[in-house]
């Protein structure tokens, strides 16, 4: 199928690793040109090489903490002709309330939940005034299980899924689409660095970890590349009469009425 981006430009946040990576790579392979960024200038640079070996595309790197407004400033003033922003950039950490200090809470929201906010409003405005973009928040679906060991987590991405559900219901008077992408549980190296450490505790091995998977649907979590693959149909022609959506990859997980 041809997704018809050819030529787009794409900005990926969080885009050294994990899903980020693997959503450059799918746009990357449909033609579209990348702009990457992370906090690491060495993993971008790695990431760049790996995918201008495989696309023949243009791929620009910004190394720098979103927390910060002013590198989004300095972001949206240097690549003012994006067409398509994903917002993929930030880790919550998990705990219930009282695990979960203030600064804690604070941090872990300036990078996600308003590093989302305020990429928003700087490409908002730029894609408004040529009348056309698409931006993609990699939310979460903690935003629907509602899991009160992940509770800062949780808050954080209802935040932001409601704050896309808003902005996309009618940022179609402006030619712009935004959309909520809620994956479950992703095999990325930051969960299954966790799973090991995980199964370190409960088998004492280690090399265990995927034991730990066996309740999710499938025995597995999902790959990082099905959510690459997803990011890059919502960014595409192929579905242009969505937005103000929440897509939700996660095989049912927030659809049932407990937590695996």
């Amino acid at each position: 199928m041809d997704l018809q981006l050819n030529g787009k430009t794409a900005i990926v946040t969080g885009a050294s690793k994990g899903i980020g990576r693997a959503a450059a790579e799918r746009l990357a392979a449909e033609g579209s040109n990348l702009i990457l960024i992370s906090r690491s200038a060495a993993d971008l640079a790695a990431a760049r090489t790996e995918i201008e070996r495989k696309s023949a595309v243009k791929v620009e790197l910004f190394a720098a903490d979103l927390s910060d407004s002013k590198y989004i400033d300095q972001l949206a003033a240097e690549f003012p002709h994006a067409d398509i922003l994903v917002n993929n950039a930030g880790a919550i950490p998990g705990g219930q309330l009282l695990d979960v200090d203030e600064a804690t809470w604070r941090k872990a929201w300036d990078l996600k939940v308003f590093g989302y906010i305020n990429m928003c409003r700087a490409f908002y405005a730029r894609m408004k005034k040529r009348g056309s973009g698409v931006i993609i928040n990699v939310t979460g679906n903690a935003a629907q299980t509602h899991d009160p060991e992940y509770i800062c987590g949780v808050a954080g991405n209802a935040a932001l899924m409601a704050f896309s559900q808003s902005l996309g219901s009618v940022s179609w008077r402006d030619g712009i689409r935004v959309i909520s992408l809620n994956p479950g549980p992703v095999e990325t190296e930051r969960l299954v660095g966790l799973m090991r450490k995980k199964a370190l505790d409960r088998f004492g091995d280690a090399e265990q970890w995927r034991t730990l998977f066996k309740p999710l649907p499938y025995a597995r979590a999902c790959a990082p590349d099905e959510v690459g693959a997803m990011i890059a149909f919502l960014a595409s022609e192929r579905c242009s009469y969505n937005s103000g959506s929440v897509v939700t990859i996660d095989a049912g997980i927030s659809s049932r009425s407990f937590n695996f």
